[in-house]
């Protein structure tokens, strides 16, 4: 499968359960919520899928991922990485257990020559991390930031997404 041919994957990755620790998965549902995306768009709520994301990464290129970062820093700000990043090491920093996870599962898609080359992880510090399915007020600040960011993203890519009508105005 070439690139041409393969998906744009947003992937959502974290447990509901645990407070900010959702805020991928409530990111995506954010966007899914408010946005009409084409064929060639996939949104996926993986939450902590494991291994099982990867057929799935292997039919998509660019990937971007949404999750929380264990670093030091501000709950609630904002961190860009690129894959090339993540493998160079170019900080000194703990992924999210699941990005762990998934890096593991691109080195899987890559022994099966069919990893993706572009892999874009949007991720923010969580604030708490206790049980909850509700982020705090400060990640949930960043769910539209963040969202806004990815649609920039895809329109910069040439990909036209368009804002679901309000449900009053649709029938």
């Amino acid at each position: 499968m070439t690139t041409l041919d393969k998906k744009i994957a947003i992937l959502g990755i974290g447990n509901l359960l645990l407070r900010d620790e959702g805020f991928g998965v409530h990111t995506v549902q954010y966007l899914e919520n408010n946005y009409s995306f084409p064929e060639q768009v996939e949104i996926q709520d993986v939450g902590t899928a494991g291994i099982y994301m990867s057929p799935f990464l292997e039919e998509c290129d660019p990937i971007f991922v949404i999750d929380v970062v264990d670093i030091e820093g501000e709950p609630g700000s904002f961190h860009f990485y690129t894959l090339a990043d993540v493998k160079a090491g170019n900080f000194q920093t703990r992924m999210s257990p699941h990005q762990l996870g998934l890096l593991e599962i691109l080195e899987i898609c890559k022994l099966r020559d069919a990893a993706p080359e572009t892999v874009d992880f949007y991720t923010i510090i969580p604030h708490e991390l206790v049980e909850s399915i509700e982020l705090s007020d400060v990640a949930a600040a960043r769910v539209v930031e963040v969202a806004e960011m990815i649609l920039k993203r895809l329109a910069e890519m040439g990909v036209e997404v368009t804002k679901k009508l309000p449900d009053c105005q649709n029938a």
